[in-house]
C-alpha cells in the first residue's frame, strides 16, 4: 500500500523535482543503528565493528551527463570516477574501493568500454583506490553507475556544522568546466583549457583530509553549482552565507569564452558545476590548509531563514544544475 504524499496522483517527476523526491525517499527509509550519517550529505557513513565506512553513489547517463562525441571514453571514465571520489573527499575522507555498473547498447564498440574502464582505473589510482566489482547489462544508451567506499581518519565533516562567524573557503578550480560545456554546446573546441576542464575534472583530492584536520566545520563538493551547493550548506547548518565575487579573479580563458558567447564569465563561476572543488567553512582565525582561500562569510540567518547571497545581494543568475 502506498504511503500518503503531499502531491496529487497526476504529479510528475518534473513537477516534484530532484529534492522534492529525495525528501519523499528519506522519510520512507528508516535508518538502523549502524547508520552514523544517513541521506543528505555528500556521502553516508556506516558504523562497522572495527570502525566505519563512507559510501557514495552517482549516475552518468549518455546525452544527459556526457556525450561520446565530446569526450573520449577514457576521459568519461575518469570523470565518472572523479565525481564519486570527490564525494568522499568532501567528508574529509579517502576512497579505498569502487564498484561500477554499466548499461551498454549491444552495438557499442567493445574497445570504447575497455577505454572507459582504463579511465576509471586511472582516476581511482590517484587516491590509491581499487575497482572491486560491478555489473553489466544491456541498455539503449550508456549508463554508468559508480559506488565508492572509503574511510575518514577523523570524524567526517558534514554540511551541517557551519556557524555564524565562520569564513567560507574553496580549494580547487571553479567555473572552468562550465565554460567548457558552454563552448562544446556551441559546437566549438576552444579555448582548449576549458574544454579539457569539462572533459576531465581535477578535484583537489588532498584538500578534504587537510580541511578536516584543520578544523573545518562544514564541507561540500561543488558538483551542481557554487551558489546551489552553498545553499545546501546554509540550509543544513541553519545559517546564511555571503559569497564574495572579488575572491574569484577571472582568468583569460573564462574571459574569452564569456566575450565570445556574450555571457558574463562570472556566471560560470557562480552557477557552474563539475570542476569538483571543495567549499568548506572554518572558524574565523583558522590558518587555512594549503590550497584553500577565503571566498565568503557565514552569518546568522535573516528573517526569511537560511540563504546564500553574492556580495550581499540575492543572486539573479542560475545557481546551478537542475536534473528535472
Amino acid at each position: 500500500m502506498s504511503s500518503p504524499t503531499p502531491f496529487g496522483p497526476d504529479a510528475t517527476v518534473a513537477d516534484i523535482g530532484e529534492f522534492g523526491l529525495i525528501a519523499e525517499f528519506v522519510q520512507r527509509f528508516d535508518q538502523g543503528p549502524a547508520v552514523y550519517v544517513g541521506p543528505g550529505d555528500d556521502a553516508a557513513v556506516l558504523r562497522t565493528p572495527r570502525g566505519h565506512v563512507v559510501v557514495s553513489t552517482d549516475l552518468l547517463v549518455e546525452n544527459r551527463h556526457f556525450r561520446r562525441d565530446w569526450a573520449s571514453a577514457h576521459d568519461i571514465g575518469r570523470r565518472a570516477a572523479a565525481q564519486n571520489l570527490s564525494d568522499i573527499n568532501a567528508m574529509g575522507g579517502t576512497a579505498t574501493g569502487l564498484t561500477v555498473g554499466l548499461a551498454l547498447p549491444p552495438d557499442l564498440p567493445a574497445q570504447w568500454v575497455v577505454d572507459l574502464a582504463d579511465g576509471i582505473a586511472t582516476e581511482a589510482a590517484l587516491v590509491g583506490a581499487s575497482v572491486i566489482g560491478g555489473d553489466l547489462t544491456r541498455g539503449t544508451e550508456v549508463v554508468i553507475a559508480v559506488t565508492v567506499l572509503g574511510a575518514c581518519d577523523q570524524a567526517p565533516v558534514l554540511r551541517s556544522g557551519a556557524r555564524a562567524g565562520d569564513v567560507v573557503a574553496i580549494a580547487g578550480r571553479q567555473g572552468w568546466a562550465a565554460a567548457g560545456l558552454a563552448v562544446l554546446g556551441r559546437g566549438f573546441r576552444s579555448p582548449r583549457a576549458v574544454v579539457v576542464a569539462h572533459q576531465r575534472p581535477e578535484p583537489p583530492y588532498d584538500a578534504g583530509p587537510l580541511a578536516a584536520r584543520a578544523g573545518a566545520t562544514a564541507m561540500i563538493d561543488v558538483s551542481d553549482g557554487l551558489v546551489a551547493d552553498a545553499v545546501h550548506v546554509a540550509r543544513a547548518s541553519a545559517v546564511s552565507i555571503d559569497l564574495h565575487s572579488a575572491a574569484f579573479p577571472l582568468e583569460d580563458p573564462l574571459i574569452s569564452v564569456g566575450a565570445a558567447l556574450g555571457v558574463d564569465p562570472m556566471e560560470f563561476v557562480l552557477g557552474g558545476g563539475e570542476d569538483h572543488p571543495l567549499v568548506a567553512t572554518f572558524p574565523a582565525g583558522t590558518t587555512l590548509p594549503e590550497g584553500f582561500r577565503v571566498i565568503g562569510a557565514v552569518s546568522e540567518p535573516g528573517d526569511e531563514g537560511p540563504a546564500v547571497t553574492v556580495d550581499g545581494m540575492v543572486y539573479a543568475g542560475s545557481p546551478g544544475w537542475s536534473h528535472f
